[in-house]
């Protein structure tokens, strides 16, 4: 070996072990820095704008978007989380009242009034082998569960603040200097990738797009289909409506279930309670207008931009939900996005030229 060779050899060396240490440090702010870049991605166009308005002082626009960020988040957070309390307090309150008001000894009446299934569901109301006292108890320790679930994850909130306000912080501090220097950054990381310059300008392009495209598509779509369920909850006099369109925002982006495992129980509970109606109207509206929002405006958001075929983004959305939870929405997408813009540049660099040389080849006499 020559020395050249052992110099680059220890080099390189060095260079991944130091890149090894750099991860192991930064590996506790990885999440907020993530949530960070997208961030960052996403209101970089509004930075431009804002700061050319501004005379050109990023500094301070960075920071005004930075502190928008805070003002967008934290409120509807502390808002929604106090509403989330007092409903979950309400609802166990209604179900013990409506107990103590003889609601279970009118079950079997209520359960005859059911549709098509009425009867058989009935006799098992009637059936000897459930007793009214642990029927009762049942439902008020589910109440109870219900309240207690609710409380304590604001509990649970509360006891973990230093970490939970430390990472918003930690995201909020990365946001800002993003937006400040990331354009910067991002051009000498550009210089810095051994590639050819059409292949690091496809793969740059590429990341752009899927990372806008999903944001955006993950983003608008669950807020479009809560407000639509929503609407439907008030308007037929649902319980709980606050409680119900936060967890149909929540759950929108998984792409099996997704907004039904909300307003099914809603179709279910109107139909207990003999609001048959009612209860078509939320099946009609949930099928036809909920779910289909999902099935035409993510994929129009998403596809469009990032041309991704639909098997791969769902599996990559479940993915990425199994391993990083629920920033997993975002980045499995990214990473298979990439992964088949690699696969094309393969193609384009490796597989086509062998392929044209082999047909060129004239084959033996």
């Amino acid at each position: 070996m020559t020395r050249p060779q052992l110099f680059t050899l220890v080099f390189f060396a060095l260079l991944a072990l130091l890149l090894y240490q750099m991860g192991l440090i930064l590996q506790p702010f990885l999440f907020p820095a993530l949530w960070a870049g997208l961030l960052a991605h996403w209101v970089f166009p509004f930075h431009r704008r804002l700061t050319q308005a501004m005379g050109g002082r990023d500094a301070l626009s960075a920071g005004c978007l930075t502190f928008g960020v805070l003002a967008v988040v934290v409120v509807p957070l502390v808002w929604m989380s106090a509403l989330l309390v007092g409903e979950a307090g309400a609802a166990e309150r209604a179900m013990r009242e409506w107990v103590a008001a003889g609601g279970l000894q009118q079950l079997a009446e209520r359960v005859a009034a059911v549709p098509l299934v009425g009867n058989g569901l009935r006799s098992l109301a009637v059936d000897g082998r459930v007793q009214a006292l642990s029927m009762e108890e049942s439902v008020l320790a589910g109440a109870k569960w219900l309240s207690q679930f609710f409380v304590s994850q604001m509990g649970d909130v509360l006891k973990n603040a230093v970490v939970l306000v430390s990472n918003f912080f930690i995201m909020l501090l990365v946001l800002f200097f993003l937006l400040k220097d990331g354009e910067r950054w991002l051009a000498g990381l550009y210089e810095l990738i051994p590639m050819d310059e059409s292949h690091k300008r496809k793969i740059v392009t590429r990341l752009d797009q899927t990372v806008r495209a999903v944001v955006k598509g993950m983003l608008v779509t669950a807020m479009v289909q809560g407000v639509l369920a929503g609407l439907a909850y008030l308007a037929l006099a649902v319980p709980f409506p606050v409680v119900l369109t936060a967890l149909t925002i929540v759950l929108a982006p998984i792409p099996f279930g997704g907004t039904a495992l909300v307003w099914g129980p809603v179709v279910l509970y109107l139909l207990w309670i003999g609001a048959v109606g009612k209860a078509l109207g939320m099946l009609v509206w949930g099928v036809g207008v909920v779910s289909m929002a999902d099935q035409f405006l993510r994929p129009w958001l998403i596809g469009q931009e990032v041309q991704m075929p639909v098997l791969p983004l769902v599996l990559s959305v479940l993915g990425g939900l199994a391993l990083y939870g629920l920033l997993g929405l975002f980045v499995g997408p990214i990473i298979i996005s990439l992964f088949m813009t690699a696969v094309q540049i393969y193609r384009e660099e490796y597989y086509a030229p062998a392929s044209a040389a082999s047909t060129n080849v004239s084959p033996p006499l």
